[in-house]
């Protein structure tokens, strides 16, 4: 009984795909920079079947599942299935929606390695110290559309520009509540009405993208499609941007492809292997940060940053 349940539950990760044959070309060439809309986690309906389909980059895996509060975290429950040689792993878990937790559950051909793994394409995870990742509608009502018409003629090299750069975590805080941040949707109108009346043109934001050490300001990087979660939602986060451009003023982020943390969770040594950094010390280790150092001759890193950049 046992046995015909566990390959009953194998079956949940029903055969859907965003990933077409060019998709695996160009990614594994190293020539794909919108690899947010297929690998990650996305709310898709299958026939009359709402759920969300998976996929990561584990070439070096045998075996990959998708493990959260939804199957109480069953690395057999939701297995995913390879995608040819193209390294990538995917598959559709129905019934799995928006604010789902969950995390890559990897064992790798090599040395017997095993290990739940946060998404790298993640566009939400978990407020740090906690570190799975969430399953996120990123369906957002722009109205920003002046802004972007416009933005070229302000960004030409005539236009004045004066650049404000802050910590969103330390800029204002709540000192009746704790002394805690801001939200993103908190410091929109505060934050707008601070730069104009200081004549900045710009804002430049600290990296935003999520990070488990918050005394390195979003240096130390492993959420890389993801806002961090300690000032709101990726919703919430829009909602600033959307704000300022409204208001005319330009946003700028810092963006950190050079290094990330080696926690345990994040993309340093994801299947086994030293996917994303190089293997050898010497290139992929910062020696004074001890951080990994990405590897950009591999052309599926190349794909991830650019990605990321883009998103």
């Amino acid at each position: 009984m046992a046995e015909r349940a566990s390959r009953q539950r194998s079956t949940r990760s029903s055969r859907v795909t965003l990933l077409g044959d060019d998709d695996l070309h160009y990614f594994n060439e190293g020539t794909h920079y919108q690899l947010y809309e297929k690998l990650g986690a996305h709310l898709v309906t299958a026939g009359r079947t709402k759920g969300t389909y998976f996929a990561v980059w584990a070439p070096n895996a045998v075996y990959v599942s998708v493990i959260g509060d939804f199957n109480d975290w069953n690395a057999e429950s939701h297995p995913l299935q390879a995608r040819g040689r193209s390294g990538i792993w995917e598959g559709f878990v129905a019934g799995v929606g928006e604010g789902t937790i969950y995390k890559y559950h990897i064992i790798s051909r090599d040395h017997d390695y095993c290990v739940a793994k946060a998404d790298p394409y993640g566009f939400a995870h978990e407020m740090p110290p906690r570190t799975a990742s969430i399953v996120t509608d990123l369906w957002y009502l722009w109205g920003d559309q002046t802004w972007m018409e416009e933005r070229a003629k302000r960004h030409v090299l005539e236009a004045p520009m004066a650049v404000y750069e802050m910590h969103l975590g330390s800029w204002m805080r709540v000192p009746e509540e704790g002394n805690r941040p801001l939200t993103y949707r908190e410091l929109a109108p505060k934050l707008a009405a601070y730069i104009q009346s200081m004549g900045f043109t710009h804002v430049e934001f600290l990296p935003i993208t999520e990070h488990p050490l918050y005394a390195s300001w979003g240096y130390q990087t492993t959420g890389y499609f993801a806002p961090t979660r300690r000032y709101g939602t990726p919703t919430d986060f829009m909602y600033l941007i959307d704000y300022l451009h409204q208001q005319g003023i330009g946003v700028i982020l810092d963006w950190v492809p050079s290094h990330f943390p080696t926690d345990e969770h994040g993309p340093g040594y994801f299947d086994g292997t030293h996917l994303y950094e190089h293997a050898d010390d010497r290139q992929g280790m910062h020696p004074e940060w001890h951080s990994w150092i990405f590897n950009y001759g591999r052309h599926e890193v190349q794909c991830f940053l650019l990605s990321s950049a883009f998103f």
